[in-house]
């Protein structure tokens, strides 16, 4: 057997773990809901900081409130991005604006859960290709009309 593919060795024999698993119906709809948590924030933001667009390690990396707490600031997607240890020390308190600093891009409530995107990504198995073409997501994630 090949070594680029991963397996499952038994007493008798070694079976080949696959790649692609076809699902033909599901009980439910998965829910639409994306959670507010540091690591899908972390996953939205790309662990890059939004004011100097530096990628980090995770452990290198704050939540920032682009509207500070203390001026009125909620913790919701739309006020809190990724930045690192430098730029949130010397934003400090303030607003991007009064701190002289520019946001990368403006944060939003993702659409769907960050990790998946990653999983699209075909960097992981080249077998996944003809199931994971950006086309076909797109397709498939689309929201119906009623």
């Amino acid at each position: 057997m090949s070594v680029e593919h991963d397996s499952i060795g038994m007493v008798s024999r070694v079976v080949r773990v696959p790649r692609v698993i076809l699902l033909v119906a599901y009980d439910r709809v998965p829910k639409r809901h994306v959670r507010f948590s540091r690591y899908n924030i972390y996953a939205r933001d790309d662990n890059t900081c939004q004011y100097c667009g530096q990628r980090f390690p995770r452990v290198e990396l704050n939540l920032d409130h682009v509207l500070p707490r203390s001026q009125g600031g909620l913790a919701s997607w739309e006020n809190v991005v990724c930045s690192c240890h430098r730029c949130n020390r010397r934003k400090g308190g303030r607003t991007p604006e009064q701190a002289g600093m520019k946001l990368l891009k403006h944060p939003t409530r993702p659409h769907w859960t960050p990790f998946i995107s990653a999983a699209f990504s075909l960097r992981r198995y080249r077998e996944w290709g003809p199931f994971l073409n950006p086309v076909d997501v797109s397709y498939w994630n689309t929201e119906l009309e009623p």
